[in-house]
């Protein structure tokens, strides 16, 4: 599904990462673990499209984005790919529904029918009744729920998470992973996760260890 090939990326003097190569195949669940400094972040956002490398092509399913224009790399994102991030990144202006509908907007969805997919998905969330609260009228594990479902908005092929549970307590990051698990069973999500968090590593169905800015085995 995602095929990472020869990936390096400095910023300045500092070499990030070194001549990385992974692959990622469909409905797997993918940890990338390793010390801080390692690259792990770093090698998440370039295989997310948020950041290019200098060198190396990352290809989903054949299509190298690294040869897309800045205007079609943001569509293939939008339309490819979520995230959830540690702490969120939820306007706390807009409330749940809107904020999980957003990607939806952005892509030019009907605005009824994006609102709709919005609400059964945090519905099926379990979080039906928070609906209509803002960000500072939820909990954290809430917020991150409402983020997984924006995450899930246009039915990305992957979902990238950077540390996602690392703001939780231990009951909600037991949650969260649990939600990751049923998702990938119930609707097949592909899932690659920075995480520190050795029990939910454990459980990843493959784990990429990282030192130094390379894939260590």
């Amino acid at each position: 599904m995602i095929e990472i090939q020869h990936i390096n990326k400095s910023y300045g003097n500092l070499q990030v990462l070194r001549d990385i190569n992974a692959q990622i195949d469909r409905s797997e669940i993918v940890g990338i673990v390793g010390p801080s400094g390692a690259g792990k972040s770093t090698l998440l956002q370039i295989a997310g499209t948020l950041d290019r490398p200098d060198s190396g092509t990352i290809a989903y399913d054949g299509i190298d984005v690294s040869t897309l224009s800045e205007r079609r790399l943001a569509a293939f994102r939008n339309k490819n790919i979520g995230f959830v991030f540690q702490f969120h990144q939820l306007l706390p202006e807009f409330t749940a529904l809107e904020n999980v509908a957003i990607p939806a907007l952005i892509k030019g969805d009907n605005r009824k029918d994006a609102f709709a997919r919005a609400r059964q998905l945090i519905d099926f969330l379990g979080l039906g009744e928070r609906t209509d609260h803002k960000p500072a009228e939820l909990s954290g594990g809430e917020k991150q729920r409402i983020s997984v479902a924006r995450a899930l908005m246009n039915q990305p092929e992957v979902i990238f998470a950077d540390e996602p549970s690392g703001s939780l307590d231990s009951k909600n990051k037991q949650d969260l992973h649990k939600l990751f698990f049923d998702l990938r069973e119930e609707l097949h999500q592909t899932f690659v996760i920075v995480t520190h968090d050795e029990t939910l590593a454990a459980n990843c169905d493959r784990i990429l260890h990282m030192r130094d800015g390379v894939i260590v085995e």
